[in-house]
């Protein structure tokens, strides 16, 4: 009887978890190298039958209700961004698949697209808050000044044209199966530095997220929330006038 409540109070928390996925893709709009995030959700099925007879005990199917709008998972969309020049010396942007790596306080590797690097204390190259960014090798790398320029393979030159250093790219066999920490990075096993990386020096790479997008599908969550809830509130007085008018009889 009251078997209502359990779809539609299903699906007013299933449009609440999307809109916070859409609401967190609309802030990181211009976060660089942020990847979106796509919600999906699932309904469990349960099958109804009817009985013919009350000594053969024979049961026909008459249809398949759902019950409850269930979370299924939320996929990260991991294609490119726009690069984007900043004309800022120690900026880079990786093109095609691959990730830098920074190493950090407590040693853990995270990966990550956005490519807006600074100089730590010591003179490493690092991202602000996070750590150190690491070489082909693993390596942290020492830089010392912003005075440099840098290749399209990630090699990094001082004023004089010698080499510094080169920047780590590391690749994925699935990059379905990075996780997200609480930096925002990635982290996952299995990363290979990539040979033949491909890097835009003095650009980042823009969030992937499609703004017009995300506001339909907010715009859409919000309606079906408020859709809910306005049946929900039917629904129960419905359920009491059922309740008080079997109660009286």
């Amino acid at each position: 009887m009251f078997k209502g409540f359990y779809n539609l109070t299903s699906g007013m928390l299933t449009q609440q978890r999307h809109l916070n996925v859409v609401g967190n893709n609309m802030v990181n709009v211009s976060t660089a190298g942020f990847k979106e995030s796509r919600y999906t959700a699932t309904t469990f099925d349960d099958v109804m039958y009817a009985r013919v007879g009350n000594k053969e005990k024979i049961y026909t199917e008459i249809g398949r209700q759902s019950y409850i709008r269930a979370n299924s998972a939320v996929y990260t969309n991991f294609e490119q961004g726009i690069p984007e020049p900043t004309n800022i010396p120690l900026d880079f942007a990786i093109v095609g698949d691959g990730f830098f790596a920074v190493q950090g306080e407590d040693g853990a590797l995270s990966y990550t697209r956005a490519g807006s690097f600074s100089l730590d204390e010591e003179g490493y190259l690092c991202f602000p808050g996070v750590g150190r960014v690491m070489d082909p090798d693993g390596q942290p790398i020492l830089l010392e000044t912003d005075k440099i320029t840098a290749d399209e393979q990630g090699y990094i030159y001082n004023e004089n044209g010698g080499v510094m250093g080169r920047l780590g790219v590391y690749t994925f066999a699935d990059n379905g199966a990075l996780e997200h920490n609480d930096n925002g990075f990635f982290t996952g096993d299995g990363a290979q530095a990539a040979e033949n990386p491909q890097l835009l020096w003095k650009y980042v790479e823009r969030s992937n997220v499609e703004l017009i997008r995300q506001m339909t599908d907010m715009i859409t969550c919000q309606r079906a929330l408020q859709s809910c809830a306005s049946v929900t509130k039917m629904y129960d007085e419905v359920m009491n006038h059922a309740a008080s008018d079997i109660g009286r009889m």
